[in-house]
Parts: structure tokens; sequence; C-alpha cells
């Protein structure tokens, strides 16, 4: 196929700005790939397919028989049950749908199979294209120690440490010696924060080397490791690359993903803040000789980690896919990157050369994540209630495979979605993230959307003094308790609650003779004008608020008094009015001014979105139902704080044991949780074991009542 193609020639001197036309070859793109992944980065790939004309198939678990990537693409199938081993990392059923549909190319999306080079080889084997590098770029960069090998025959700084063959513990420990402590002992084929523990003492050495075996093991099938020198203020700074298979290799500049939780990345921007213009060309240039010398090809990520104080930088390694925050970088260059890697799959030239690139402001990415910040953010799981998303335009972009109503599965990564938002400059664009984190509002489960907020209006990181233990620096800051709810907040709770009973007693229309269809009030038995609302405070010891509504009789207004459990009156409201408007929010006229509130009941659980934030509150439990909850059994017990897998129980029924002792081993989400004994005592019961699944709030050791 030929297509005309516009070309400016140049001089080393200048621009011939006058242009001619010329015919060049171009290869046709794909009319049909599949997708070897799931959620969020299966619908973003799709929907550059669609965009271009190239249909579309997933492949999906029966966790996920109703998610939104199948029924996004054209077609999907079913290749096994929810352990990843038995579908989305199972090569041999993925290939065989490829073939099924005549699908010319797989795209690997990123976590999975994506890095998996003998995947790679046997969809290239099978006679498809790959999107996405070779099978031996992977396997260069894919294991820690060699890709460290290689940068540095290229010029690339890397960070000292021992990268070589010899895993015995004892010569590991030697070697962090010989280093420096603090080090960092990190798989060698890791990823993610996988397998990635901080030793700060030889005393801890051997702890955290078996942890970080065990964990990479599950993670990518290979317990060996690197250790390396741990720097005390680093940043984590990593360049976008793109190469083309004539040639052709750029970089599209640098983002900045120092905030993380569990080595893990919360916040992305770019470009990279605090960064001069000649720091930016090194970052740049290093990142492309380290694409060159593997002879990479397609999308790639090369992650650097740079000293806060002197600005030094050294390589920690390349992921060989398509980054999570790969929107991010996208948004301040004006590209699409899944056409891209779509066009160079296909033979073609990268859409743009280096000259061609340029930054167009600032942009910020938060990952979603369904996961408690106040509990060590551990994941959570559950079905996703009721879902709000600030509306989506060319400078805020809101990237997810779930909608309100999903389940986020304990199966997989409890990754909601990302909010990608960019500005003119800095400030301009992180005054838009903070307001879109205010409008994006999920009820049902746990997530970080608060704790987002915090950290981008905390004063340190609006100054860009960003570094990668941000959150354990200021953690006082940014995970101090919820403040006491306002009474303007329980006032328009309560009244949420009235106006949901008024809709619920409306007239039948199979009976308009219903002598109760005009009532401005639930109708109860001898019931005054006035009703109480109790409700709890359950992050503040339950605390309980009173509040009474007075009804004025032929009118909508009413009058609101919000008490505190001993009687004392925290404030008054006269002639509120309240109603719902086209978006289903609450507008409430209160205390002479006008206010817009999403209140979300869900059962006795209510949840207000308003200008004092996102507050929780449940109904008060009848006192009979109470009762009835009784004579529960006391012992004391260790329950799991998720839904999780029993992976090590390292206690017995009868041991005694020192408070801090490790008695279980969990796994969730892919990652080790270790739970330690509350206090010293005896064993009674270790209620699961290796390899059970349990529900989240379940003990799974009891104490021996030694009273």
């Amino acid at each position: 196929m030929f297509q005309t193609r516009l070309y400016t020639l140049r001089t080393p001197s200048k621009s011939l700005y006058g242009s001619i036309r010329c015919y060049s070859s171009r290869n046709p793109l794909f009319e049909k790939i599949l997708i070897a992944n799931r959620g969020e980065i299966a619908c973003r790939v799709m929907r550059t397919a669609k965009d271009l004309g190239i249909k579309t198939v997933a492949v999906y678990s029966e966790a996920d028989a109703n998610a939104q990537h199948v029924k996004m693409a054209d077609e999907a199938f079913l290749i096994g049950p929810p352990p990843s081993a038995q579908s989305y990392l199972s090569i041999d059923k993925i290939l065989n749908v490829a073939r099924m549909t005549g699908a010319q190319a797989i795209h690997p999306g990123y976590g999975f199979l994506s890095e998996n080079a003998d995947f790679a080889d046997r969809v290239k084997a099978d006679r498809l294209e790959f999107i996405g590098p070779s099978g031996d770029a992977m396997r260069s960069m894919g294991s820690k120690s060699e890709s460290k090998y290689i940068m540095e025959r290229a010029g690339v700084p890397v960070v000292p440490g021992y990268h070589g063959e010899n895993q015995d513990v004892k010569f590991l420990k030697e070697q962090a010696g010989k280093i420096g402590y603090p080090v960092l002992i990190k798989a060698v084929k890791g990823g993610g924060g996988k397998g990635m523990r901080i030793v700060r003492s030889a005393g801890e050495f051997e702890e955290m080397l078996e942890s970080s075996k065990r964990e990479s093991i599950k993670s990518f099938g290979d317990d060996k490791v690197l250790v390396e020198k741990y720097l005390e203020r680093p940043r984590h700074v990593e360049v976008q690359v793109f190469a083309d298979k004539l040639d052709n290799c750029v970089h599209l500049f640098e983002r900045d993903c120092s905030v993380q939780r569990r080595h893990q990345k919360v916040i992305e921007e770019a470009p990279g803040p605090g960064l001069t213009e000649e720091i930016r060309a090194q970052l740049g240039a290093k990142a492309v000789a380290a694409a060159r010398a593997v002879n990479y090809q397609n999308a790639g990520t090369v992650e650097f980690i740079m000293d806060n104080v002197d600005k030094q930088f050294y390589f920690m390694e390349m992921n060989t896919r398509l980054q999570v925050e790969h929107p991010v970088t996208e948004m301040v260059t004006d590209t699409d990157l899944v056409h891209w890697q779509l066009e160079v799959a296909a033979g073609n030239r990268l859409p743009m050369l280096q000259d061609e690139l340029k930054l167009r402001g600032h942009a910020f990415e938060a990952r979603i994540y369904a996961e408690n910040p106040s509990n060590h953010f551990l994941p959570d799981t559950g079905n996703l209630f009721s879902v709000r998303t600030p509306q989506a335009s060319k400078d805020i972009r809101v990237e997810t495979g779930f909608i309100q109503g999903d389940q986020i599965s304990v199966h997989y990564d409890p990754m909601i979605s990302k909010l990608i938002v960019r500005g003119e400059d800095r400030n301009d664009a992180l005054r838009r993230f903070r307001r879109a984190l205010e409008q994006y509002q999920i009820v049902g489960l746990e997530t970080n959307i608060g704790f987002v907020k915090r950290v981008a209006e905390h004063p340190e990181f609006i100054k860009g003094e960003v570094e990668t233990g941000f959150i354990q620096d200021y953690e006082k800051d940014l995970l101090k308790p919820s403040p006491p709810p306002s009474p303007e907040t329980l006032a328009t709770a309560a009244n949420a609650i009235r106006l949901s009973e008024i809709a619920n007693t409306q007239v039948n229309v199979k009976d308009p003779y219903n002598p109760w269809a005009t009532l401005n009030q639930s109708f109860r038995l001898n019931m005054k004008d006035t009703r109480t609302i109790t409700f709890i405070n359950s992050k503040d010891n339950d605390k309980q608020y009173n509040v009474e509504i007075t009804s004025k009789n032929g009118d909508d207004l009413i009058d609101i008094k919000v008490l505190e459990q001993d009687g004392s009156v925290l404030k008054e409201y006269k002639d509120v009015q309240g109603q719902y408007n086209e978006q289903g929010e609450l507008v409430s006229s209160i205390d002479s001014k006008h206010i817009k509130s999403n209140v979300v009941m869900d059962g006795d659980e209510i949840t207000v979105f308003d200008e004092f934030g996102r507050t929780e509150v449940q109904l008060a439990t009848p006192a009979y139902v109470i009762a009835s909850a009784k004579g529960a059994d006391s012992t004391g017990s260790v329950k799991t704080p998720m839904p999780c897998k029993i992976s090590q129980v390292l206690v017995t029924p009868g041991q005694k044991i020192e408070k801090g002792t490790t008695l279980i081993v969990l796994e969730a989400m892919k990652m080790e949780h270790v739970i330690k004994a509350p206090m010293t005592g005896t064993i009674g019961e270790v209620l699961y074991g290796v390899g059970d699944l349990v529900d989240e709030n379940k003990s799974l050791v009891t104490f021996a009542d030694e009273a």
C-alpha cells in the first residue's frame, strides 16, 4: 500500500521551508489483534485499535466473565479458571485463541506475559507479530544482573552493587557489608516492588534475603537476587523510549515516579520537577543509549534512580513493555503510544523523530487502588457500589477497566483506574489534579483517593520536593485520622434519608387513590412532626450523633438540630430545603447558602461527598439487634486483614509465643503479608492450613484462655 508522505528537507544550517511531495511505502496496520491481558490496559489498547478500524479479540478467566474488556472486544474467549497460571499466563491457550480467530498480532499489555521472552518467541514462531520488543531484548534487560553489565559497556551509569551469579547466603551478606548498609535486595527478574527488601543492618540481612527469595519464586519463578547500595534520598526518574525496525530510536522525555508505597508507584508526573534542561538531555541520551545497546524495538522505559542531593542518576532497570503510566507521557507530548506500538510492529517508521518531539505543559497521573492507606495500604476487594468520575476532556482522562457495579477480585491487582490530568504548567496541572480527585467518588470498598489528594495538597509536594521516601517522611500528615463529621454534613445525610423515605411512599401508579400518596413524610403510627436519626462514627470509637428533623405541615421546609450524644446542641438549621438535581446530587439550601452533595446510601452505611470531603457514618443499630448478637466467643484471636491465601503457617496449637512472633504468612494481590503475634501467650487453635483461601476478618489463630 502506498501513501503520500510530506517531508521537510533540512540543511545543517537552516530548514528549507518549502516542501516536496515524495512517495514512500508504508505497511498496512493489522486487521485484527488479540490483547493478552485484562482490565484497564486491555480496554486502553482496544480504544486505540477501534479508532484505527482494527478488530480486537479478548481473553478472560472465569472471574472476569462480566468484565469490561470482555464486553468491549469484538470477540472474547474463556481461557481458564481465576488463577493466572491457568488463564492469563497460559501461553498455549492464548496462542490457540489467536490461531482460531485469525488474529495477526498479539498485544501483551503490562504484567502477566508482557515481559516473558519465551512468549514473545512463541508468538513469532507462530508467524504472528508480537507488539513489543524481541525475546532477546527482554532476556538482556529482564535480568537485572546482565542488564547492569550491558549498561556499563554502553556508558550508562549504574548503582554500586553485586550483580553476579553467586547466591550463597554468606557470600551475599559479605558483599552487603562491603557495599555498606543500608543495601537493597532485589529479585534479578523482579518488577513492581516484588522481591525487593531494604536491609539496614547485618542482623536482619538473612531474614530479608529469605523473604525476598520466597516472593521472587512466587512472582517470577526465579529466586536469584542482586544486592545494591540503597540511596537515602533517592528519586525515581524514568524515561520513555521508542524504537522502530528501521534503526530510529527516540526518547519522549522523563517521568518522575517517586511517590510510592511498598515500592509501587502511586503518583507519576511529567516532566520531572526541578530538573534542568541539561539533566533532561542527559537522561534522554543515556536512555536511548540503553535501548540501542540491546537493539531494542517498540515501547520501553529506562528507569533511573537519582540522588536528590547532587542529581546524579544511575540505571536501575528497563521495563520492556508499555508502562502503566504511559498516559502521563502521552498528555505532555500529544501522542498515542499504543498507535505508535502498532505502527512499529507493522514495520513502519516512528510517527515522530527526536527533533519533532516537544513538551507541552505538565501532567499528573494517580493510580486509583482498592486499598486502605490507614491499614498499611492493604488491598481491598468487593463491589463498586457507586462510582462517579471527573468529566473527561482533552486535559482529563480516566483510564479504567471497571464501572459501577463491577467487582474488584482477590485474584488480581487491586488497581481500579488511572486518573491523568494536564495543565499549562505544574501549578496549573496540580490545581486541576486536586479538583479532579475531589470529583472522583467511589463507595463500596476502601480506596486511596483521599490519600492521593492529601499528597497533592502537601506543601512539600506542591514545591516539587519529591523523593521515594516522601510517604514515609510525611506519614503523619498524609495518614492523619479523619476529622469528626461536620454538623452540616450530618444534617445533609439526615435530610437525604428523609427525602429517600418520601420517594419510597410516593403514589403507586396502579393505586392512584392511595391515601398516603400525598404525605410529605414517611408514615409511622403515632409519629410526631419531629423525628430523630442517630448516626455512628465508627472511625471515632462509635461516637453517636443525634439529628432531629422537624417537618412543617404543608411546606417543604424543615428545621434540623444536630446534637452530641449527651444532648448538647452542635448546630441548628432553620428552613432547610433540599432536592435532587439531574446529576443525582442533593442540592440543599442550608445556613443561608446553597450546597451540592453526593449522598450514597448502601443499607445502613451513609457516605457524603461535600465541601468537607468524604464522610462515612452508619445508622445506629436498634438495641434489640445488638442484644441478639451477644454471647459470641470472646477468646482472643488474630484475624485476616483482607481476603487472602495462606502461604505459610509457622506455629502449632499449644505453642508458647512472644509478642511480635511471626504466626502466618499470607499472600494477597501477588504480595506477601506477615501476620505477627499481638501479644505474648499460648496458641489455642490454628484454623487454616497452607493453600487455604480465607475471607476478610476471619480468625486465623486463637490464643488459649489462660485466665
